[in-house]
């Protein structure tokens, strides 16, 4: 059944591996995925822990209906305290290794202690051994997952793995498996890596009983009809996210030069059309009809016949636009080298942006970076400075530090060229004509972060009955929206929506491209609720969905808080409030956030999550959400 995969507590300190049933309550709690690690993670990460310590814990997951009928069912969701933030650490990645997983057995993984030696966990039909990685120690994502597979004999083996950033601690390294799928942001990598955790490679021939398998087929027929109807759906098979720079760039909705501009003129060549020079066609995650990421060859330079997955949109982002380059071949060289490494995309692209504006602005100079011209548009600086990051060398070194920490270094002088919330970076996007995204990136859970809250068809002026429909529901909701992405009210109900709905999806396991994200035609709560139904047997309600949803953000929340978090911490840099967009069509020019309107945004999102005016879950929340005992201190 797609009940019975177990939960297994792995300490590398001592060899000891204990397996458990995962009780009913907790599925009923908070299904699985995302929502359950964020319990776990509470409960077994002591507060204060160091993060890249022993006493931090590592959970990796699938998501209650991974590996079912239900399409695109292959997420893994990866946890741990950040040594990005100090704070909530999570990442979520597609491919094929969580299906393997719960074809082997397991749902969750509870990872403590440091090995004395490398290792790599190999979890096969319900056993589980620790294996020395001492001769994959050093190699990158692709050739550790390849040598372990040979190491079993096994082309099958699903291989999840951490590149030399994740060795050498950079705390924005990835976890990564197969060619592309990255979980990255808040540095699990880098966790990873602290435990002499090289790999997880799982290999599982146990079926998963479908409990209504005729009608969990049909009705998953009727899913996938839902999202291939679309046109976003329908565009991302062609292009995948690549098709989303030549929107945002067009209207003066992109981050470029690290926030100075929000447009980059003549980038035509790093245009999604321009991928069809390098791509041999597109692919896809287990159980998904979408495939929206090209298989690639780079064409030019010293990597010319490298095989590479992808770029995503934060690779134009963040080897283009940010760093004021042109070409489709840096961007595809970065996106390759970022991967093989297991370093985070956007962050590393952030931090090299910002390290450029240092440059231009005297605060670096060509002493610190060893004589490398850190020059907007410089494509040697961007692939030179993505190895040195990988393997702290000099200036890379710094940069590895993430943020907070490389600006304490420099001086107070570059924290005001810093784009971040909590101590990560900002997307490769500017919200300052855009409210509601604004407010989703300062109040995100693990930091700035596009992947937690973003109403993204807040962009589309799409009419009111759309909006109605999809955020009055499951709870009723009668409060103001606005279908104008300039304007500030009704915002903080479309983002604490969104985050709910997202926590939803990782909780059960499928992509966030099958729910209401790019397209408002997607499937929500009332599909996931019938799709854990027809695949599990258990039942749930749209708002049974919404209260699971809610107890795990609140959950992750309130780790936050005890860690340290204030209100103070829920909020941007002031350049979002000082320096109006330059740049871009009229929707787009001359805009910053309005401080004052922003504040009252603020206060009404912590009215609709049920916390106070700090920010604080109130008590009559965790009563009704059943997790008193996460009750925080005073």
């Amino acid at each position: 059944m797609a009940l019975n995969r177990k939960i297994a507590y792995i300490d590398l300190n001592t060899g000891d591996i204990k397996t458990e049933a995962i009780p009913l309550e907790w599925r009923r709690k908070f299904i699985g995925g995302r929502g359950l690690d964020a319990y776990l993670l509470y409960k077994h990460c002591p507060p204060g822990a160091d993060p890249l310590g022993p006493d931090n814990v590592l959970l990796i997951s699938a998501g209650l209906l991974v590996g079912t009928m239900a399409s695109a069912s292959a997420r893994t969701h990866v946890m741990a305290k950040s040594p990005l933030t100090n704070l909530l650490g999570s990442a979520n990645m597609g491919g094929f290794f969580a299906p393997e997983m719960r074809w082997a057995g397991f749902d969750h993984l509870v990872i403590r202690g440091r090995a004395e030696k490398p290792v790599y966990l190999y979890i096969h039909d319900g056993a589980i051994e620790i294996r020395s990685a001492e001769g994959v120690w050093g190699s990158g994502v692709y050739d550790t997952q390849d040598r372990i597979r040979r190491e079993l004999d096994d082309p099958e083996t699903q291989v999840l793995c951490i590149g030399q950033a994740g060795e050498n601690l950079v705390r924005f390294a990835c976890v990564m498996t197969g060619r592309k799928n990255a979980a990255g942001r808040t540095g699990m990598g880098a966790v990873m890596g602290s435990k002499n955790l090289k790999a997880v490679a799982c290999r599982g021939t146990m079926s998963i009983a479908i409990k209504f398998p005729q009608e969990a087929l049909e009705y998953n027929k009727q899913i996938i009809d839902q999202v291939i109807s679309t046109k976003v759906s329908q565009i991302m098979q062609r292009w995948g996210t690549g098709f989303i720079y030549g929107v945002t760039n067009t209207t003066g909705l992109v981050r470029t030069r690290n926030f100075q501009y929000n447009q980059l003129p003549n980038s035509e060549d790093i245009e999604c059309e321009n991928l069809d020079k390098y791509s041999i066609g597109l692919d896809g995650c287990f159980g998904c009809q979408v495939h929206c990421r090209h298989r690639y060859i780079i064409k030019e330079g010293p990597y010319a016949g490298t095989y590479a997955q992808g770029p995503e949109y934060t690779s134009q982002g963040a080897f283009g636009a940010e760093v004021g380059c042109r070409s489709m071949n840096t961007v595809l060289v970065g996106n390759h080298l970022v991967n093989d490494y297991g370093m985070d995309t956007l962050e590393a692209g952030s931090m090299m942006a910002w390290a450029m504006e240092l440059y231009e602005k005297g605060l670096i100079t060509d002493k610190d970076t060893d004589g490398l011209k850190l020059e907007w548009g410089s494509d040697e600086a961007v692939l030179d400075l993505i190895q040195r990051i990988a393997f702290r060398q000099n200036i890379g070194d710094l940069l590895a530090e993430g943020p907070l920490r490389a600006a304490q270094r420099i001086g107070p002088e570059s924290l005001r060229y810093l784009i971040h919330v909590k101590g990560m970076s900002n997307l490769h996007s500017d919200e300052r004509a855009t409210p509601a995204l604004a407010l989703n990136i300062a109040v995100s859970s693990r930091g700035s972060d596009h992947l937690r809250g973003r109403p993204a068809i807040d962009l589309y002026n799409l009419p009111m009955k759309v909006l109605d429909k999809v955020y009055r529901n499951p709870d009723g909701y009668d409060g103001p929206l606005t279908n104008s992405y300039s304007e500030y009210e009704g915002k903080p109900r479309m983002v604490m929506w969104q985050e709910l709905v997202y926590m939803a999806v990782d909780c059960v396991g499928i992509c966030k491209y099958h729910t209401v994200f790019l397209s408002p035609n997607h499937p929500q709560f009332k599909e996931f609720a019938r799709l854990i139904y027809l695949n599990t047997g258990l039942e749930f309600s749209e708002k049974d969905i919404w209260d699971v949803a809610n107890r795990g953000y609140t959950t992750e929340r309130l780790f936050n808080l005890r860690e340290g978090m204030t209100r103070r911490d829920d909020w941007l840099p002031d350049r979002y409030f000082d320096e109006p967009t330059r740049l871009g069509l009229p929707v787009a020019r001359g805009k910053c956030i309005d401080r004052e309107k922003f504040r009252a945004m603020l206060d009404e999102y912590y009215r609709l999550h049920e916390w106070d005016a700090d920010g604080l879950p109130t008590a009559q929340l965790l009563e009704r959400l059943q997790i008193t005992e996460l009750r925080p201190a005073g």
